[in-house]
């Protein structure tokens, strides 16, 4: 077929027939420390110009390829390709991460712009029949090619793009894929955009000091600082999970709970500007029209083709073995916390406003434990310490403040991150706290992949990306409990990241089957719940004080603590998700009736009836865990598992964690997931009966 042709129209100061673009940052070479984005230099009006030359050349480079005279190689076609486009993937990485941390409405406007025009480029290159010529030639000669198993892996990975994005297809389907992808792409974008603005609109405030009855110290100074931000009175509570979270769990306030949960429950759902229904509906579909275009029944047949779980039968299987496990243990739970919330307050039916509040007051009656308690053990930068603590016992890495390196909001701070003999890794980002312009949760991401070209080892710049309780005037950032297992969950990600050390990009580090992907940062959580690693980290903010070994006990004693409703709330989830991916036919006149009937069987709670989990489900509906959130518990095999053999080794035996980085950090998707599973774990395969010991629901 023939490249649609594109006429980009440049700025008059903008030759692209030149490597000079003196009034564009984007696209000169970075003259920074470690070839770091400049993000003191960056302006929004640059990325659009910026887009448009990085795919004229990228169009390019594949016109080169596919003009080539010679027989197609593994050098000349598949090697060119991988290597092809390398400017407009660096463009898009700092755009969009940028977007998802530091936006306004101009970025959101042009991430609707530039999304449909990356998508067609994108289908302009797979659904190029001489490329793909070319591509097919190869791969169906490589057993003559004497290829090492990693060019091996991205010839696979090269011929099996084309064909999942519409290679075989007849033009006129072809055609139908391509208005699918530029929708979805727009889609995905509107609903993010949607939940940002829902999450920033919403505040409670509180004028009666009695309201605040409950309250630790820190949340009600933290409420009045942000009430002083607005210029209003009182004390100012919002949606962010550092504001949230505290709320719901320490509100004496029943009343004000409630309200606060019905807000955070209703985002998306509220028949305004920023509904998120029909959002959902339309991707959900979309997403089913596409998997049939390509031949599979749905769009879980379709992912799961290129995951470890293979078939949406496996998956649910999976989910429904552990809901046999969990339920059980769930529903006595729920029995019991109900019990207690009606000994203390006469609550004769628990709602979700009452389950984290209630479950808070039991855990500290239980075991004199509370997140209160812990805080001050567990200053911010003293927890970021220890993770880079633990990864220099078990990796030999050394990480350096660089305040020299740009960055694109003053919170966050830059690393360099080194081995033992003092050679540059990789560049390490930090931004932990809320704000304006930042979507909510957390999450890694990459500003630039690790690769080997022209005998060069190019070295990754990594970032985690938080919501973090903030400093006030008088403490520094005292993160509960689950905010320090975020930090590690992250920190884990970011390693997989740092450690990369593959030729080709789209093998590195983070680059593998998405049910994989989560294994190193679920392992490295379990280093907060150990006190050989807690004693490095979790001193008193004030004292010096170690945190006091009966604490570390507590922490170990309560991890199970109502694991089973845990465990039923994460699997409601990964039901949802099939319910929307794993059906080969959808019919959704209501998403809220839909939602209902898919999580019927791992329901706890009496429903809210204005609230909606699937118009706030970012992970699948704006993320890439569509027909994937299962990954967390499947990861969660992997991962009790594998710390099982760190245990038996030591927690922090330098042994340990030299194999694990060199069959798994460092190996990125370059061999199978399995196969570098059974290599750290001296060849066998996991059991999930690792992950229900750990969760307390095997029963003995």
């Amino acid at each position: 077929m023939l490249l649609k042709k594109i006429i980009f129209v440049f700025p008059e100061n903008l030759n692209i027939m030149s490597n000079s673009f003196p009034e564009n940052s984007l696209l000169n070479e970075f003259n920074t420390a470690f070839d770091a984005a400049p993000f003191d230099l960056i302006q929004v009006y640059e990325f659009k110009p910026a887009f448009d030359y990085a795919i004229f050349q990228a169009k390019n480079e594949i016109e080169k390829i596919v003009s080539n005279l010679e027989e197609p190689t593994f050098e000349n076609t598949v090697e060119a390709l991988e290597f092809s486009g390398m400017k407009l993937d660096r463009i898009s990485s700092i755009f969009f991460n940028l977007n998802s941390a530091e936006t306004n409405e101009e970025m959101q406007a042009l991430a609707q712009e530039i999304s449909p025009e990356l998508s067609n480029f994108s289908n302009d290159i797979y659904q190029n029949a001489a490329l793909f010529k070319r591509v097919e030639a190869v791969y169906k000669n490589a057993e003559n090619l004497n290829l090492n198993g990693e060019q091996k892996e991205l010839l696979r990975k090269k011929y099996q793009g084309f064909v999942r994005n519409g290679a075989l297809l007849e033009q006129f389907e072809k055609n139908a894929l391509r208005q699918i992808d530029v929708e979805l792409s727009k889609l995905s974008l509107t609903f993010s955009e949607n939940l940002l603005k829902e999450t920033q609109e919403f505040f409670l405030q509180i004028k009666e000091k009695s309201d605040l009855s409950g309250l630790p110290d820190f949340v009600v100074e933290a409420a009045r600082e942000e009430a002083q931000q607005r210029k209003l009175e009182g004390w100012v509570f919002n949606l962010d999970y550092p504001s949230y979270i505290p709320f719901v769990t320490y509100a004496d306030n029943r009343e004000l709970r409630k309200k606060m949960t019905i807000a955070f429950g209703a985002k998306g759902f509220k028949n305004n500007s920023f509904d998120n229904q029909e959002n959902v509906r339309r991707i959900a579909k979309l997403r089913l029209e596409r998997a049939n275009l390509l031949g599979f029944a749905n769009h879980a047949e379709y992912v799961l083709q290129e995951r470890m779980a293979q078939t949406p039968k496996n998956v649910i299987q999976f989910l429904d073995n552990l809901l046999d496990k969990a339920l059980p243990a769930a529903e006595q739970e729920l029995k019991e916390l109900t019990q207690f919330a009606k000994e203390k307050d006469g609550i004769e039916k628990l709602q979700k406003w009452d389950s984290t509040y209630y479950s808070e007051k039991w855990k500290k009656e239980r075991f004199n434990l509370n997140d209160e308690l812990l805080k001050p053990y567990f200053e911010l930068n003293s927890v970021l310490n220890g993770a880079f603590l633990i990864a220099e016992k078990l990796f030999g890495l050394k990480f350096e403040l660089n305040l020299s390196i740009p960055v694109y909001h003053p919170d966050v701070k830059t690393y360099e991150v080194m081995d033992e003999e003092g050679r540059f890794l990789a560049l390490f980002y930090a931004d932990f706290h809320p704000r304006k312009g930042k979507r909510a949760g957390a999450w890694m991401t990459s500003f630039k992949s690790q690769y080997k070209k022209d005998e060069k080892n190019i070295r990754p710049h990594v970032a985690i990306v938080c919501n973090f309780t903030k400093p006030t005037i008088s403490k520094p950032s005292l993160l509960t409990f689950n905010e320090v297992t975020t930090l590690f969950h992250e920190f884990g990600h970011a390693l997989h990241g740092m450690l990369a050390d593959t030729t080709y990009p789209s093998l590195s580090g983070t680059n593998v089957f998405w049910d994989f992907v989560e294994l190193p940062s679920q392992l490295m959580e379990n280093w907060c719940y150990e006190a050989e690693a807690l004693s490095l980290f979790a001193k008193h903010y004030e004292t010096g004080e170690t945190i006091p070994m009966e604490y570390i006990e507590k922490i170990k004693e309560s991890a199970n603590f109502l694991e089973g409703m845990a465990t039923v709330r994460q699997l409601s989830f990964g039901l949802l998700d099939m319910a929307f991916h794993g059906e080969n036919s959808l019919e959704i006149n209501s998403v809220k009736a839909y939602e209902l009937k898919a999580m019927e069987k791992a329901s706890l709670f009496p429903d809210v009836v204005g609230n909606c989990m699937s118009t706030q489900f970012s992970h699948i509906f704006a993320g890439g865990y569509a027909a994937g959130y299962y990954s967390y518990k499947w990861a969660e095999v992997l991962d009790a598992d594998a710390f099982e053999f760190f245990k038996e080794k030591g927690i922090l035996n330098r042994e340990i964690g030299e194999l694990f980085q060199s069959t798994i950090l460092s190996k990125g998707g370059t061999v199978h997931p399995m196969e570098l599973y059974k290599c750290f774990t001296e060849g066998h395969e996991p059991s999930v009966d690792a992950l229900l010991k750990r969760a307390g629901l095997l029963k003995k």
